[in-house]
């Protein structure tokens, strides 16, 4: 499936060595002003080529928007867009064209398609995830109506993790880490001087999400940010509150006690019974290490047999550090979905509208 959401929903198109990659969002209420200074903003943070820790493709990905705007309000009309693509290198690919990259989508693609795009793996390809930054964005200038805030940083690279959680330092930082910074960056450098990659650690909260989010029993909060979350390529894990950690202990630690106050502890991550409570949501979302690795490997060809290969090309030694500005966009759009549906939840809301 290309599209994602229910009440609001993005759908996307286009491939990595394309003309251009686009989407769709529909949903949004009329009325809405729309900042496209912010949408590019949150593009930039994703963009390729910034740095020694990202992949070297340069591409500027400027958005153009084609509808659903009428002098920077939203008209309640689809919301179409694209990026287009200017710094394809497909000749990097060419080796690629008879055999199976060890890691990617290759091989699936192939055996559900029965063909595939070689240059960059077409659609599998992370390029996409820019339109997903880009609807994310969408979805926050709703969320922005009502002081919704959704963050995330670096929370480990390897097996070197934050030494403090800090949302502010993140936005500053060139690998959008936590904290430990150089520790970090010294993890990826290690990584790329070796012809290798390595794994990392989102951390993302999202703050002031009103209590009642989630649609039980089959489209709960917490199940629709994971299938969100683990949308993304490269992300293999996703924890919710005290994630595999509650299940080593007891109840009675586990437990959100309350008081007059509200909650004592904040486990459950902010969702309870898949709808939200009111207390933060933190969630982490574990990448794998990039698969694009520059070391002799062995896989199959088309025919079935086996060879030895070494890629060429551009790639992120560490899919995590862009990937935390995807795992952002999606949870954004996660919740604003689920606030579109909750608006109907109760009849004292429609006779707000209708009485």
């Amino acid at each position: 499936m290309n599209t994602f959401g229910k009440k609001l929903t993005l759908t996307t198109f286009g491939e990595s060595h394309g003309v251009a990659i686009g989407g769709v969002i529909d949903g949004l209420p009329a009325g809405m002003k729309v900042d496209t200074q912010f949408i590019q903003s949150e593009l930039d943070r994703r963009r390729p080529g910034q740095s020694n820790f990202t992949t070297a493709r340069d591409e500027a990905d400027k958005i153009e928007i084609f509808s659903g705007l009428f002098n920077g309000i939203s008209t309640g009309a689809p919301i179409g867009f694209a990026i287009f693509n200017n710094n394809q290198k497909s000749n990097d690919y060419e080796n690629l064209r008879e055999i199976f990259r060890p890691g990617h989508a290759d091989f699936t693609y192939f055996k559900k398609y029965g063909f595939r795009d070689h240059r960059g793996g077409g659609r599998s390809s992370a390029r996409e995830t820019a339109i997903r930054v880009a609807g994310g964005a969408f979805a926050q200038l709703l969320l922005n109506e009502f002081n919704i805030e959704v963050l995330s940083g670096v929370f480990g690279i390897g097996k070197i993790f934050s030494d403090k959680i800090d949302f502010n330092f993140a936005k500053n930082s060139q690998i959008y880490a936590l904290g430990n910074e150089e520790a970090m960056k010294e993890a990826v450098n290690k990584a790329r001087n070796d012809h290798d990659s390595v794994g990392a650690v989102v951390l993302s909260v999202v703050k002031n999400a009103p209590a009642g989010l989630g649609e039980p029993l089959y489209d709960k909060l917490d199940g629709a940010l994971a299938a969100a979350l683990m949308g993304i390529n490269g992300v293999k894990a996703v924890e919710i509150g005290a994630g595999v950690k509650a299940s080593e202990t007891f109840g009675s630690v586990n437990n959100d006690e309350m008081d007059e106050l509200g909650f004592l502890s904040n486990n459950a991550g902010g969702i309870l019974g898949g709808i939200s409570s009111g207390e933060d949501i933190i969630l982490k979302s574990h990448f794998k290490p990039t698969p694009s690795i520059f070391k002799e490997q062995k896989t199959l060809n088309l025919q079935g047999k086996a060879v030895d290969f070494e890629l060429r090309g551009r790639h992120d030694p560490c899919i995590g550090i862009r990937g935390s500005v995807v795992a952002t966009a999606m949870i954004r759009l996660v919740i604003a979905d689920m606030l579109l549906l909750n608006a109907t939840t109760k009849l004292e809301n429609l006779k707000k509208i209708y009485g």
